[in-house]
Order: structure tokens, then C-alpha cells, then sequence
């Protein structure tokens, strides 16, 4: 099963990055699409991206404090959700509350980045791989012994995400000064 890994910006990135390489071993028959490392070189990235939108079933969405409104998250869910009742959409939120949540985003059942919401992603996820599926004792085992690195490493991320050092905000004043100038 094709799962589509929507981001934008630098720790959003790396936050899909690390959900490509983590969902396979969890389970097996999933095929996460990262367009950095999936977009075949010498191709027109905007028509490859575009077809894997359409024929992706699922799309999962790294949404930071960051990139809430960025007009590629929101193209890629739309892109994802025009298929209404086959296609899944599932914001996954990393340090950011479901009521921050605005506009088209509201509409998608999102998942905070904890245990039991990602357990419930991997059984949605699990659930739509029909005959492929991995019996439920089975995929608990999985997500059990694979979470604890996952969590690790979506920790580090969003720890130095923080850490970064933000440039400083100017104020409406100085803006205005400079404007006017």
C-alpha cells in the first residue's frame, strides 16, 4: 500500500523522513512515498508528485508549528482527500494541539504524536491492507517493539527544532518605520 508523506519545512521533513523509514518495519506491506528520495531524477517532480497523489489511498500529513497553513500541505491533503470515502487523510501533529488545527484541516480526524494515537494510525493503516493485513496479536507485537524508536528519534527532532535559534521578530513598528523610509 502506497502512503503518501506530506511536509514542509526542515523539521517537518525530517519528521516524514524518519515515518518512511519506521512504517515499513512495522508493516511490511507498506510502501511510504517521500518525494525527496522517491521522485526518480531528470523528472518533472510536480507531474511525478502529482500522479502519486492521485493514486494514493492514504496520506499522512507532518504538521508543525511551522507549517499549519503551508499552501503545499494543503494542496498535497486536497489532492489526497478529493477521492471522499477511499482516500485517508490523517494529519499527524507533532508538538501542536488539534484546536490549532484552521481551515481545511479541521475536517480531517487528526492524530496527536503519542502512543496510542500512532497505534491507532498503524491499525487504520493495517485495516486497509484487506487480505495483506497483519492479524491484531501480530501488529500490536509490531508497533510494541518498533514505537520506542520512533519516539526517539521523533523526540531528537523536535528537540532541536526548538532549539534552533529563532531569528528575532520585528515589531509592527520597525516595519512601519522601514516602509515609510
Amino acid at each position: 500500500m502506497r502512503i503518501f508523506l506530506s511536509w514542509s519545512g526542515e523539521t517537518s521533513r525530517a519528521l516524514a523522513d524518519v515515518l518512511r523509514q519506521w512504517l515499513p518495519s512495522v508493516i511490511q506491506a507498506s510502501r511510504p512515498y517521500f518525494s525527496p528520495d522517491d521522485v526518480t531524477k531528470g523528472t518533472r517532480w510536480s507531474s511525478e508528485i502529482a500522479q502519486e497523489l492521485n493514486q494514493s489511498q492514504l496520506g499522512l500529513i507532518c504538521l508543525t508549528k511551522d507549517n499549519l497553513v503551508a499552501p503545499w500541505i494543503m494542496f498535497e491533503a486536497g489532492a489526497l482527500s478529493k477521492n471522499i470515502g477511499a482516500a485517508r487523510v490523517i494529519p499527524l501533529l507533532f508538538a501542536v494541539d488539534p484546536s490549532e488545527l484552521i481551515g481545511p484541516m479541521t475536517q480531517f480526524q487528526a492524530a496527536q504524536f503519542a502512543e496510542d494515537e500512532i497505534r491507532r494510525v498503524v491499525l487504520a493503516i493495517n485495516a486497509e491492507l484487506a487480505e495483506s493485513r497483519l492479524a491484531p496479536e501480530v501488529i500490536q507485537d509490531v508497533f510494541a517493539m518498533w514505537w520506542p524508536r520512533l519516539k526517539d528519534r521523533v523526540s531528537t527532532i523536535l528537540t532541536a527544532a526548538v532549539e534552533k535559534p529563532q531569528p528575532p521578530t520585528r515589531s509592527e513598528k520597525d516595519i512601519l518605520e522601514e516602509v515609510l523610509a
